[in-house]
């Protein structure tokens, strides 16, 4: 039997392995096995430059690039474990045409022995799409009141559009970038870079975050003014054609327009002045109508405050020359310059002193015959007729002429004469 036991290598051999067992199994009673799961591990994606060389982009769908992975190790490495150690990742390459890609865990930390390692998903799903560009325009909006007596006078954007990239579905969606400024209260100049927002064209504010731009932010300088209304004043040149007149009176259209300009400026400007050739009455015969743009007229540094409202209508007023015969009473005209020797009066049984006055029908409308007066001269009189010697005047009645003098609005023409009756004066005996 003893022979039997030592020389049977068959039972030398179970003999080993049922000790291997025995002693495995000592091990394991002394050093389960444990799992412990971590939460919101990332996924990180490898070799994503493949999709950027074909110019694609992606989206990760519902959050599938977080994961929830259980580890399965001896008790005695559970210690040693950390949240950092768990690796889960997804290689662009092997992206299946459904767009998902296969998550491979692991851990990494040489030191932890692991039995089993598994995630609550098995794959990262993604929204692939081409990647474009394109140029957006920029638009502003004001916000706020500015202070009493100012006004917003100009925008300026030191860019005029941004360039957007990201995926088509995106990009497609963008109309234009618009930039705010607040300017309430404000009475000087103001600069501020701004952050541009995008908007569908439906004006819906659009949330972009995976569109990329080529400038963060516009610098925006909104320039303000202080304005006033000022009357605006219209002279006239020219005459009209015969027989009609020009009344004075032109009328404007707004009468009054509001400018803006700094304030050192603009307290130096009283009136808007058109001048008077842009309105030309030569040989009119009606009223002239004249649509003026008044910018050519405003002052250096001056501007309107609503450039809407940049002409103004003009009408200056043209009418037939009126006339009126008038009857000058005899008490309104003076004898002048008696010759030495003689005396002179009206002859009461003459015809009256009649004339005739031309103007405006407003004018000599209001005349009144007894506020007319006239005057004869005697001594030009006797010149005209060529009588240098009184001694050879004789008595007896005379038809002379009488001397007006009207205001430049009234027109008299021609001659008036009235009758006078000549007498020698009788020397007084001493």
């Amino acid at each position: 039997m003893k022979r039997r036991l030592l020389n049977n290598l068959g039972l030398k051999l179970s003999s080993v392995v049922f000790a291997i067992i025995i002693w495995f199994m000592v091990v394991i009673s002394n050093n389960p096995k444990e799992t412990r799961t971590f939460s919101n591990i990332p996924v990180v994606l490898t070799n994503v430059d493949l999709l950027d060389k074909e110019d694609k982009v992606y989206e990760v769908l519902d959050n599938t690039d977080r994961v929830r992975v259980t580890v399965e190790v001896p008790r005695s490495d559970l210690d040693k474990l950390r949240s950092s150690d768990i690796v889960a990742e997804a290689d662009m390459s092997k992206l299946t045409a459904v767009n998902t890609i296969a998550i491979n865990y692991s851990v990494a930390n040489e030191a932890v022995t692991v039995t089993n390692i598994t995630g609550n998903r098995d794959v990262v799903r993604l929204n692939v799409e081409d990647r474009i560009s394109k140029w957006v325009g920029i638009r502003y909006k004001i916000a706020g009141e500015v202070a009493e007596g100012y006004m917003v006078s100009e925008v300026n954007l030191d860019l005029n559009s941004i360039q957007v990239t990201g995926p088509k579905s995106d990009i497609d969606k963008i109309q234009y970038a618009m930039v705010d400024f607040d300017v309430t209260g404000a009475s000087s100049q103001l600069t501020a870079n701004v952050e541009p927002r995008f908007y569908d064209a439906d004006e819906n504010l659009l949330d972009l975050s995976n569109v990329t731009r080529n400038s963060d932010h516009v610098m925006m300088t909104v320039r303000i003014l202080a304005t006033k209304e000022v009357p605006v004043e219209v002279n006239s040149t020219g005459i009209p054609a015969e027989g009609y007149l020009a009344t004075g009176v032109i009328e404007c259209d707004p009468p009054t327009i509001k400018i803006a300009a700094f304030p050192s400026i603009l307290g130096n400007v009283s009136k808007i002045t058109i001048s008077e050739d842009q309105v030309d009455l030569t040989d009119a015969e009606e009223n002239v109508i004249r649509n003026i743009n008044i910018r050519s007229f405003l002052p250096v540094g001056v501007q309107l405050a609503d450039s809407r409202v940049d002409k103004v209508n003009i009408i200056a007023y043209v009418e037939p020359e009126a006339e009126r015969r008038l009857t000058i009473p005899g008490e309104n005209i003076a004898i002048l310059n008696w010759p030495e020797g003689f005396q002179a009066r009206l002859n009461e049984e003459g015809d009256p002193c009649q004339i005739t006055i031309y103007g405006l029908n407003a004018v000599i409308s209001q005349v009144q015959p007894n506020t007319i007066y006239g005057t004869i001269d005697l001594e030009e009189w006797l010149e005209e007729e060529g009588i240098t010697d009184v001694k050879k005047l004789k008595e007896g009645t005379y038809e002379v002429p009488v001397h007006f003098e009207f205001p430049e609005s009234i027109r008299f023409e021609g001659n008036a004469y009235v009758e006078i009756v000549i007498e020698e004066v009788e020397e007084e005996e001493e």
